[in-house]
């Protein structure tokens, strides 16, 4: 039989390493809120890595993720919906970390759904808007976009230039709404699109406002962005605004300028910076667990002087990780987290995921290409994580200006 020849390894267990304790003390809710995350994670590898390979998107796990409350990623929910609670900001770090640990595309959905378009509304909605809508995206009733990026404008997303003009006055009038957006999450899902555009018209002339969109609005249209080599078990889209007619009530009114959609992002950097931990660790208990089990030249590759040294250095990369995510987020908690920290965490996490990433590949040697030892699907997917919500050179350009008073932005 042809499985007795390929030896099998259990190198997929998570082995929770936290080599200074990083997360032993963390809060009792933190504690729980990562235990129910790993319950829902449980059993889903092979499934998640089917559907990495096929491109498939299983939507049924925002349901699911919604139902057990994992979606709100530390917004406002109290009160929203009985089956969700607002979480402090470790609590849900955690569950950022343990979803990306899973699978990338499954850190996507919360970052999507939650860590934008819900933020989103909960930040600047007007109680109504909250009133109708939260409570479905909380519980992934309905799906959320939050489209920012454009075909022509990622990094530079200050200079978009998808329009709302105004059409009659602002309390009784419309908007018509016309460009494109790429990249967008949920954006060909059938629920809401989140849609950042310059105003035309108005009190708000030249000034960039966010619209909630039904993505079945005439003039809206949306296809998914095929032949991605990156978080392939989640859909992005391409749309078109073409003649896009919403009414004046569309608009979210905390919503009045860039700074808005900015202060979503700084607010998602943390959960970034946390799912490049998930990735990491992934990564680097997969490792061990093979250089453990693995045999070559009559010896387990953990006795191999070069393995060994490996493995020191992954896990104080990681132990980096930790302590850098733990410490911006305990700030955030205290209301102390500056935009420039924000943006270092994240900035420091990717880097050494991906640094990870082509070591623990490396060291599974030809089974470290195969989708379900997991290495090489967190690989690609941490490509994403590093670019998404502020590419590094970005993140660089905000730390930069903070350190030296001088603005480096083209």
């Amino acid at each position: 039989m042809l499985e007795d020849i390929d030896p099998v390894y259990d190198i997929t267990t998570p082995l929770d390493l936290d080599y200074y304790d990083v997360l032993a003390d963390l809060p009792a809710d933190a504690l729980e809120w990562r235990k129910k995350t790993r319950e829902f994670t449980s059993g889903l590898d092979d499934r998640m890595a089917g559907h990495w390979e096929r491109g498939e998107y299983p939507t049924d796990l925002i349901g699911e993720l919604g139902r057990r409350g994992l979606l709100t990623d530390g917004v406002d929910v109290d009160g929203v919906d009985e089956a969700v609670t607002t979480l402090s900001p470790l609590a849900a770090a955690m569950v950022n970390m343990e979803l990306s640990r899973l699978d990338g595309s499954v850190g996507t959905m919360l970052g999507v759904q939650g860590g934008l378009a819900m933020r989103t509304l909960a930040y600047f909605g007007s109680e109504e808007q909250k009133a109708e809508h939260l409570a479905d995206l909380a519980t992934g009733r309905t799906f959320g976009a939050f489209a920012l990026t454009e075909p022509t404008h990622g990094s530079d997303s200050v200079s978009l230039e998808t329009t709302a003009t105004l059409i009659g006055d602002e309390d009784h009038g419309h908007y018509v709404i016309n460009g494109a957006k790429k990249w967008i999450g949920n954006g060909a899902s059938g629920g809401l699109t989140f849609t950042w555009a310059r105003v035309s018209g108005g009190e708000f002339d030249g000034k960039v406002r966010c619209f909630m969109i039904d993505q079945a609005t005439k003039g809206y249209s949306a296809e998914v962005i095929r032949g991605k080599a990156s978080l392939r078990a989640i859909d992005q889209a391409l749309i078109s605004y073409d003649d896009v007619e919403v009414p004046a009530s569309a608009v979210l009114p905390g919503s009045v300028s860039f700074a808005s959609a900015s202060e979503v992002l700084f607010a998602t950097r943390l959960g970034v910076a946390w799912s490049a931990v998930g990735h990491a660790a992934a990564i680097t208990e997969t490792a061990l667990n093979y250089a453990r089990q693995r045999e070559q030249f009559s010896k387990r590759l953990g006795q191999f002087q070069q393995v060994q040294e490996r493995l020191t250095w992954m896990v104080s990369e990681l132990t980096s990780m930790q302590l850098h995510a733990r410490r911006a987020t305990e700030l955030d908690a205290e209301g102390r987290l500056t935009g420039p920290q924000a943006s270092l965490t994240k900035y420091h996490n990717t880097r050494k995921a991906r640094a990870i990433a082509q070591v623990g590949r490396d060291m599974l040697g030809g089974n470290g290409i195969l989708l379900e030892n997991k290495v090489i699907r967190h690989m690609a997917d941490i490509e994403a994580i590093h670019t998404y919500e502020g590419t590094e050179s970005v993140q660089s350009l905000i730390v930069g200006r903070d350190l030296t008073g001088f603005s480096a932005f083209a």
